[in-house]
């Protein structure tokens, strides 16, 4: 959104949402009023501010009006819990939240709270309902849109991401100006996208793997990121494939299976798209393959984490082979390690540990943590791969998921999909049962 890529890029189309199409000369103003806004607030550099927002081109206005102020950007995930977010709050240390109305009204209490602690701005229509609370648009109309972007250094943080708290409570995860400006890398490399291309991600925005894939790194690219403001669901994405014809489309597994559960005059769309990508989770090799035999495309794999921002690895189309999950972009390093931390080989399975550009400064707040998985340049994920004679890695789930059944470990993962390859059955989860009589773990099917 800076003059250079404004001369290239100005009049073409940014972002697309229903009825509404924003150019890129469209957003740069909005997000530099956005940027503006915060200022008159007397949001300083350096200081977090929340979003919780839809999937919108206001909230990505807003989003990208954060960086460029300097502040940090941290949108959250609409389905938190109370406490998750009362958490967040607090951990953030959080200066401003801006919150959209359709989630006040759902969440009275939490929007009082936050703005008797002061800093709430309400995005939407209902602005003045909340006692307290600034407005957002009103806050925009009144902003300078002139003020020069916050001249930041590459090591300055720009947004933090919310791990999901699987393990605990929601760590925050530090990206810099440095990491966001290496966003679309395997947009980029793998798979050629630039200004003609049109992308959606299923996935939300406040989700790293969708951040980059559905609205930064096209950004970067100069394509057109297609949005969809709620919660992904088969008749809406695909009507939305029909109607703006993206031509790469990012997704998840599950994602997958349900949309091969649709009509076949449903998917019937999705056979323009030119990429089919997911990641997340591991995609069974079932799964795609009857993606291929329903729409003549393969799912190419994608692996990431929040804590790299962009991705790490990807399969390049033409080369998917039963579990690839993908193999290193340039720039891009990969070990993969036993138990006693000693350097595997190919097809031996080890904890992969990454050294990757886009690499987070560390987890908020959390020093330990932080000493634990970043060392010396690398990040160990604690996820299990094998690397085939390729080049390419295979995941095999998490390190501290795999069980030992019989003297022998196991992942669940792996008796989940090859249940799944049956034809007989449409979900199935594994989980570790302990046999009170012999002391030993077996593992349950469930369908």
């Amino acid at each position: 959104l800076g003059e250079t890529a404004l001369a290239r890029h100005a009049a073409r189309t940014a972002l697309i949402c229903g009825d509404e199409q924003v150019s890129y000369a469209q957003l740069a103003r909005q997000v530099r009023r956005a940027a503006g806004a915060l200022a008159a607030m007397g949001v300083r550099p350096g200081e977090r501010v929340l979003l919780l927002m839809r999937d919108t081109p206001e909230m990505a206005a807003a989003w990208l009006g954060v960086v460029r102020a300097g502040a940090v950007a941290v949108a959250l995930n609409s389905k938190l819990s109370e406490d998750d977010y009362r958490h967040i709050h607090a951990d953030s240390a959080a200066r401003v939240a801006l919150i959209e109305d359709v989630f006040v009204a759902a969440r009275p209490d939490l929007a009082q709270e936050s703005a008797a602690q002061g800093g709430l701005v309400v995005v939407g229509a209902s602005d003045h309902r909340v006692a307290g609370a600034a407005s957002w648009r009103d806050a925009l109309h009144a902003a300078r849109d002139d003020l020069p972007a916050h001249d930041a250094r590459r090591d300055d943080p720009a947004f933090w991401l919310y791990s999901s708290g699987t393990t605990g409570r929601p760590k925050g995860i530090i990206h810099t100006h440095g990491n966001l400006l290496l966003a679309g890398m395997g947009q980029r490399e793998v798979l050629g996208l630039g200004a003609d291309d049109r992308v959606l991600a299923t996935s939300k925005l406040f989700f790293s793997y969708a951040l980059e894939h559905g609205l930064v790194g096209p950004l970067s690219l100069g394509a057109t990121a297609i949005l969809h403001p709620d919660w992904a669901d088969p008749d809406s994405i695909c009507a939305l494939v029909a109607r703006h014809r993206p031509t790469a489309f990012f997704s998840v597994p599950s994602f997958y299976r349900t949309l091969l559960d649709q009509p076949e005059v449903a998917r019937a769309p999705l056979a323009a798209v030119r990429y089919f990508v997911s990641a997340g989770e591991r995609l069974p090799a079932s799964v795609n393959d009857a993606w291929q035999r329903e729409t003549g495309r393969e799912i190419l794999g994608l692996y990431g984490m929040s804590e790299t921002f962009c991705v790490a690895m990807m399969t390049p189309p033409g080369t998917v082979r039963g579990p690839r999950t993908g193999r290193p972009l340039s720039g891009v390093d990969a070990i993969l390690r036993d138990e006693a931390g000693v350097e595997v080989g190919a097809g031996k399975p080890g904890v992969l540990w990454l050294r990757h550009p886009a690499i987070a400064l560390g987890y908020a707040n959390r020093p330990e943590a932080t000493q634990e998985q970043f060392v010396d340049g690398w990040f160990c994920t604690r996820d299990v791969f094998v690397r085939d004679a390729d080049g390419f890695y295979a995941h095999q789930g998490r390190s501290d998921d795999f069980i030992k059944v019989a003297g022998q470990w196991v992942q669940p993962g792996d008796v989940e999909e090859a249940v799944q390859g049956e034809a007989a059955v449409s979900e199935a989860a594994c989980v570790p049962v302990t046999d009170d009589v012999r002391g030993a773990c077996e593992l349950l099917g469930l369908d």
